[in-house]
């Protein structure tokens, strides 16, 4: 397969996988309706470039929803622009656009010189009523509802309010300087980054992205396609890995590597104690579907595998962690998590193996993570156990 791609050629450079608003967390439940507002996210990208354009969302819209206006510039904090550095994002030409249900939309591009890692401010203002809003459920970066149109605001105004979710926006594709490849990330909560510090970047997709910036590496694009809650063969909390597939990995520009960090919940959720009456009641009603064995999560992985070796994409795996303490786990689970982490390690499906479990684990207890390295639930990292993650890739894979 070509490791480069001719400059010029768009790459993915930040993502977040669509979801509903119902099929998440939660987070908007109680959150007034987005009608006559500006909404002012802050994203960072990854690898660097000179031109940009944003993928707006309305995926899972039951309507069309009006983008009034847009416009984009480089991020300083509280999510003011910095001077100079904004830009009016069109479509097709015009200021405003009519997203059609069930669609994304993509702004024309606009020459904007943008650093690795650098933080960009996305403002679009929606004049009529959201009836369904696409969305990535939790944002970890603060964003702001504004009243009216407030896309040239040049800072957020003190009456402004919390956005809880990644709101009708899921990508940002640059024109690299350079020969360029990018990775996706397809994981669950422990991808997402659940457990981090909000607003410091520190779920283990971006730390590594941090990490090949670094380098200065031509494959430092990355973009986490990861949702929390999220299983491979099943619909639950965002569509299952094996239906989101195609549109979350395999049309990515300038695709060249895929990580694989899934097959926890599918375990978790298939062997959690059984009780109609018990804590996890509520919870399993959050994810429908059959149990699933570990001969399903396996044959789940291969079809993945044979799906991304189509596009001639590299194919990585992390092994699962450990969650013993965690509510889900069982005995079952341990077995089932083991016998899958086995078959990971040496089953010869994947180009390379990030062996996660070897990294979290506690040497006196190995199906529990390590004290410093979770949050306090026995499920998800802290910021240190991501960083512990991120250190242990070895950035040669990535070209």
């Amino acid at each position: 397969m070509t490791e480069t791609n001719d400059a010029g050629n768009w790459v993915r450079s930040w993502g977040a996988s669509p979801q509903a608003a119902h099929d998440g967390i939660g987070s908007l439940d109680d959150h007034p309706p987005l009608a006559d507002v500006t909404l002012r996210q802050v994203v960072r990208v990854s690898g660097g470039g000179h031109r940009i354009r944003v993928r707006f969302t309305n995926e899972f819209g039951t309507a069309p929803f009006t983008i009034g206006a847009a416009r984009v510039g480089l991020a300083v904090a509280g999510g003011a622009v910095r001077p100079g550095s904004e830009r009016v994002l069109t479509f097709s030409g015009a200021p405003a656009v009519t997203v059609p249900a069930g669609a994304p939309i993509l702004s024309d591009p606009v020459d904007l010189p943008v650093p690795a890692l650098a933080k960009l401010s996305i403002s679009l203002y929606l004049p009529g009523r959201v009836e369904t809003c696409t969305c990535h459920d939790p944002a970890l970066e603060t964003g702001w509802t504004i009243p009216g149109n407030a896309v040239a605001a040049p800072a957020v105004p003190a009456t402004a309010g919390v956005l809880p979710v990644r709101a009708l926006i899921s990508a940002v594709d640059v024109l690299p300087d350079g020969p360029a490849k990018a990775i996706v990330v397809l994981g669950d909560s422990r991808a997402d980054g659940a457990g981090s510090t909000p607003d410091a970047n520190r779920s283990w997709p971006e730390l590594l992205a941090g990490r090949l910036a670094e380098r200065g590496m031509g494959a430092g694009y990355l973009s986490n396609q990861s949702i929390s809650g999220n299983r491979m063969l099943n619909d639950g909390i965002g569509a299952a890995v094996l239906a989101r597939f195609d549109r979350d990995v395999l049309a990515t520009p300038g695709l060249g590597y895929v990580v694989l960090s899934v097959g926890g919940n599918d375990i978790g959720i298939s062997f959690a104690p059984r009780d109609d009456d018990g804590p996890l009641a509520g919870l399993l009603k959050m994810f429908p579907g059959a149990p699933v064995t570990t001969d399903d999560v396996i044959a789940g992985y291969r079809q993945l595998v044979a799906r991304a070796r189509e596009r001639g994409v590299r194919v990585y795996a992390t092994t699962i962690a450990p969650f013993e303490g965690a509510e889900i786990h069982s005995p079952e689970g341990e077995s089932a998590r083991q016998k899958v982490n086995e078959w990971i390690r040496t089953g010869g499906a994947f180009d390379a193996v990030l062996d996660f479990d070897a990294v979290w684990r506690d040497p006196d207890r190995p199906s529990h993570i390590r004290q410093d390295f979770h949050c306090g639930d026995h499920l998800h990292g802290n910021d240190a156990g991501y960083q512990a993650l991120a250190d242990s890739i070895d950035l040669s894979l990535f070209g």
